[in-house]
């Protein structure tokens, strides 16, 4: 089944150059000029996918980030003139998947697309995993629903840290470089750097808190999930 994509967008030739593409890769497209139109859309529309213009007026880009966020873990990719660090983090912060800065190249976009995609109907196809999952000291994982506990205590994890706490578990007592956690949940192509991993290892621990000590920092490497008296 086609996959669907909004666009949001408020530059019409944006729009149309994106919706070309896509449609040339068989997807489905839906395009919003606003803020406002694009959230009525998807709250009446099943999307699989947003790629989002940051500046919009009615209601930028960030908005309309917080505004999914609260009930949904669609993958977002971020559109937006700027190229300042602050930025990316805000939108990392959010829980966006891919950050582009214009002007871009609509083949690297794409492709971009296509990875978040595969990517998400991979992890889709594997939820069996969970039951590996029902209790990892304490940590609990509910990957259908894409909720976890501590000790029997919901925490609020962004998309990215779930995904990132799921990868660490899945591969627990194994050393992960940086560079193969970013390629891992960000993609080959992302351009961010190893910052990125950094960032979301501190905020992940930070969120759950007194089990942060089971995520080990392995000096001049990357990171590896302990495992002591598993359940």
């Amino acid at each position: 089944m086609k996959e669907t994509l909004l666009i949001v967008d408020d530059e019409e030739r944006i729009l149309d150059l994106i919706s070309i593409y896509l449609k040339k890769e068989n997807y489905n497209v839906i395009k919003a000029f606003n803020g406002l139109e694009a959230i009525k859309i998807f709250n009446n529309e099943k999307i699989d996918l947003i790629i989002l213009d940051v500046m919009m007026p009615i209601m930028d880009g960030w908005d309309v980030c917080k505004e999914i966020r609260k009930n949904s873990d669609v993958p977002i990719i971020m559109l937006t003139a700027k190229a300042e660090e602050d930025d990316e983090l805000i939108g990392f912060q959010l829980g966006i998947d891919h950050y582009v800065t214009k002007p871009f190249s609509p083949k690297t976009l794409i492709a971009r697309v296509k990875a978040i995609i595969r990517r998400t109907n991979s992890s889709t196809s594997t939820s069996d995993n969970t039951k590996d999952l029902n209790n990892i000291n304490g940590i609990c994982i509910d990957k259908l629903c894409h909720k976890v506990s501590i000790d029997n205590i919901e925490i609020n994890l962004s998309p990215k840290e779930f995904e990132l706490l799921h990868y660490l578990i899945l591969n627990k007592g194994i050393v992960l470089t940086r560079e193969k956690i970013l390629d891992t949940l960000w993609g080959i192509d992302y351009l961010g750097d190893l910052r990125t991993v950094d960032t979301a290892i501190k905020r992940l621990r930070e969120k759950i808190g007194s089990k942060s000590y089971l995520i080990s920092t392995i000096r001049g490497v990357g990171y590896r999930f302990e495992v002591k008296n598993e359940k």
